[in-house]
């Protein structure tokens, strides 16, 4: 019989994103000031949007 309450709760996503907000405390923790927005944005690896003007 199948047990209902036996279930995975390993989400791929969801520990890809505590992953990369653990990376950010740690960064943050380590700081002495602010982490500016591209400092954030160095520690994620996130490519910043350029506006079209």
């Amino acid at each position: 019989m199948h047990d209902q309450f036996d279930v995975s709760l390993e989400d791929a996503d969801l520990l890809g994103e505590v992953e990369l907000t653990t990376t950010l405390i740690i960064a943050a923790s380590e700081s002495e000031d602010h982490l500016t927005p591209e400092e954030i944005d160095r520690i994620l690896g996130v490519t910043p949007h350029t506006e079209r003007t």
